[in-house]
């Protein structure tokens, strides 16, 4: 793989904050309108999609298709169609659905853009607040063009941490881990999008989130501003067709770092 170009990571990062802000623009008309959205379900009662998340998804698809069309696409509606040009975009058309079609604010669109498998571009953008989080490698982060950096005198102890979790974990390890957290001296939030509680590592909203089971079009975004915000992720794998498996995903300041990676059992 030959080495990241600036110039193609640069017009990629302009089209990824357009595919964001334009997709939530169309999402959040749906929310506005969402009485109106017919409710399906996929694995569980709590795993949940409408057409606004397809309609979006298709919106973000297109736009990437029209400028670089050897690019790969991972969208959590359509899946994986591989590319040749050594990009892979990989879109949340909206983390936090079950939020979304109850009326509540916490959800967003999140665009990442990975190069030899790395996420190398994250933008998350969340309408209803009018934040866009914003973030390339090399060039930091940003939320609504402020600069982004994690405060390593934050912790476990004097901050809180975020927390998700979903059918693919059993109620036991649910409870053992958030009893290990409040253990700790620590404390947590959920707010039902994983993606956004991402982003907020990177704003230093919350120290740290950590999900024992989640996809790739939920992280690889936030993973990207985390870094560039000074923070540290999980890697998640991106070989292949593994890219559309779900995996253990963990970013966190760096306070809070080695109390949160023995919580999460990791090395």
């Amino acid at each position: 793989m030959t080495e990241l170009d600036n110039g193609a990571l640069m017009e990629r990062l302009a089209l990824a904050e357009k595919a964001a802000r334009t997709g939530g623009a169309l999402a959040l008309k749906w929310f506005n309108q969402r009485e109106r959205l017919v409710i399906e379900t996929k694995k569980d009662l709590q795993d949940v999609v409408s057409i606004a998340d397809r309609e979006v998804e298709q919106h973000i698809d297109d736009l990437i298709r029209t400028q670089f069309a050897n690019d790969g696409f991972l969208g959590e509606e359509t899946g994986l169609q591989t590319g040749t040009s050594g990009f892979t975009w990989v879109v949340d058309p909206i983390d936090g659905t079950s939020p979304f079609l109850n009326g509540m604010q916490n959800w967003c669109v999140s665009v990442a853009v990975l190069y030899a498998g790395e996420p190398v571009i994250g933008v998350i953008y969340a309408p209803c607040f009018d934040e866009c989080y914003i973030a390339a490698s090399g060039k930091g982060a940003t939320l609504n063009g402020v600069t982004l950096k994690v405060d390593p005198a934050r912790t476990l102890q004097n901050h809180v941490v975020g927390f998700g979790a979903n059918s693919y974990v059993t109620p036991k390890e649910v409870g053992e881990l958030l009893s290990a957290v409040l253990e700790a001296g620590g404390n947590f939030i959920r707010i039902g999008s994983g993606a956004l509680m991402l982003a907020w590592v990177a704003a230093g909203r919350v120290v740290g989130y950590f999900e024992p089971y989640m996809h790739a079009w939920d992280c690889l975004a936030g993973y990207c501003l985390v870094k560039e915000a000074g923070g540290w992720y999980l890697p998640f794998n991106t070989e292949g067709d593994r890219i559309t498996k779900g995996a253990k995903v963990l970013a966190v300041a760096p306070g809070a770092e080695e109390e949160l990676k023995r919580i999460a059992g990791v090395e």
